[in-house]
C-alpha cells in the first residue's frame, strides 16, 4: 500500500474521531457521515467488490429488524412494562432497581445477545422516566456493562464470535466457554463498578410528568421505521469503514508489542471493535496477549457511539448525541483502560 493511501486512511480515521464533536451537522447526521467516510476508505483501499457490497446490505438486516420488531413489541406491551418497573421501584427503590437491572442485563447479554440486551435497556430507561442527564449516564454505563458481559460467550456479540472462531484450533482450542474462562474474573468487577456509578454516583433525576407522563402518546410507526433505517445505515457504514481500514490494521497490528497493541485498541472507540479483533487476534498469540488486546477492545468500544452495537442502538433509540455520549463515557473509559493496563502489567 502506498504512502498516499496510508496517509489518506489516517486522515479518514482522524475525521471520524474529530468531526462529530466539532460540527453540529455531522453530529446530527452521524450515520450518513460514517457511510461517506466508509465509502471513502473503501475507495482509497481499492477494496470494492460484490462480496463486501453484499455484506453491507445483508449484515445490518438482523440488527435493524430486531430494533424494529422490539419497537412494535414494547409499544404493544407498554402497560405491562410500566407496571413491572413500578413494582420493582416500590420494592427496591430507583437506585437499587437500576443497579440490579444493569447487572442482570450485562451477564444475560452473553446469552440473549448484546442487541436484545440493549433494546431491553432502552425500554427500561424510558419507563424509569429519568431526566436527560441521568438517562444518558445510565445508558452509557449500561452499554459498557453489556459490552463487557456479552463477550463471555460466542453468542453475545460479533467480537466474541470472531475471537472464538479464530482460536478454535491449536494451541488454544477455544470452545463455547473459553472466553468466559479467560475474561470473567476481569470483566465482572468492571461490570459492577460501572453499574454502581450509573446508579449511585450522582442523584438520579426524574422527568416531570408534564414531559413524560403516563398518558404520553406511543411512538408512531413512522418513528419506529426511521429508527430502524438509521441503525441499518449505521451498521452498513461500519462494514465499509472496517473493511476499508483493514489493510492498515492488518499490517500494523502484527508488528506491535504487547503494550502497543493494548493502546491500539483505543481505535475501536470509532471503529467497531469486532473489526480490530478480526485483524488482530491470531492463534500464535499467547493467552496473556489475547486477554490484554480483548480487554482493550471491549473497554474502548464503549467510549464513542460507533464502538459497539449496544451504543448504536441505545444512542439511536434514546436520542443521545456524539458529544453527550463522549462526555459521559470518556472519563470512565480512560480510567478503566489505565487500571487494567496497570493490573495486566503487574500480573504478567
Amino acid at each position: 500500500m502506498s504512502y498516499w493511501a496510508v496517509a489518506s486512511l489516517a486522515l479518514i480515521m482522524a475525521l471520524v474521531l474529530l468531526l462529530p464533536f466539532s460540527i453540529k451537522r455531522v453530529e446530527e447526521e452521524l450515520e450518513i457521515f460514517l457511510l461517506v467516510m466508509g465509502c471513502a476508505a473503501m475507495t482509497v483501499s481499492g477494496l470494492w467488490n460484490w462480496h463486501i457490497i453484499e455484506a453491507s446490505l445483508v449484515e445490518p438486516v438482523k440488527i435493524s429488524a430486531a430494533v424494529l420488531a422490539a419497537g412494535f413489541l414494547f409499544r404493544a406491551a407498554k402497560s405491562h412494562v410500566e407496571k413491572f418497573i413500578e413494582r420493582l421501584e416500590r420494592l427496591l427503590g430507583i437506585n437499587h432497581s437500576l443497579f440490579a437491572l444493569m447487572i442482570i442485563l450485562a451477564f444475560l447479554s452473553s446469552l440473549l445477545t448484546a442487541i436484545i440486551a440493549a433494546l431491553i435497556l432502552c425500554e427500561i430507561l424510558h419507563h424509569l422516566r429519568l431526566d436527560r442527564p441521568s438517562r444518558i449516564r445510565a445508558a452509557v454505563y449500561a452499554c459498557y456493562a453489556i459490552g463487557l458481559g456479552a463477550a463471555l460467550t460466542p453468542l453475545g456479540e460479533p467480537l466474541s464470535t470472531i475471537v472464538t472462531a479464530r482460536l478454535q484450533g491449536p494451541p488454544h482450542n477455544a470452545g463455547f466457554f473459553w472466553l468466559a474462562d479467560l475474561l470473567l474474573l476481569w470483566v465482572a468487577p468492571a461490570i459492577v463498578v460501572v453499574a454502581a456509578i450509573a446508579a449511585y454516583w450522582r442523584p438520579l433525576g426524574r422527568e416531570s410528568k408534564a414531559k413524560a407522563g403516563p398518558d404520553a402518546p406511543p411512538e408512531t410507526n413512522k418513528a419506529l421505521l426511521i429508527r430502524a433505517v438509521k441503525v441499518y445505515v449505521f451498521v452498513a457504514a461500519l462494514v465499509y469503514l472496517g473493511e476499508g481500514l483493514s489493510p492498515v490494521a492488518g499490517k500494523l497490528i502484527p508488528a506491535l508489542k504487547g503494550w502497543q497493541l493494548y493502546w491500539l485498541g483505543l481505535t475501536s472507540a470509532a471503529l467497531d471493535n469486532a473489526t480490530l479483533a478480526a485483524a488482530g487476534i491470531i492463534p500464535a498469540m499467547s493467552r496473556e496477549q489475547i486477554l490484554s488486546f480483548t480487554l482493550s477492545l471491549l473497554i474502548s468500544g464503549g467510549i464513542l457511539i460507533p464502538g459497539n452495537i449496544p451504543n448504536i442502538i441505545s444512542a439511536s433509540k434514546l436520542g443521545i448525541k456524539s458529544r453527550e455520549w463522549a462526555q459521559a463515557a470518556i472519563p470512565t473509559g480512560a480510567a478503566l483502560l489505565l487500571i487494567y493496563f496497570l493490573a495486566l502489567g503487574a500480573i504478567y
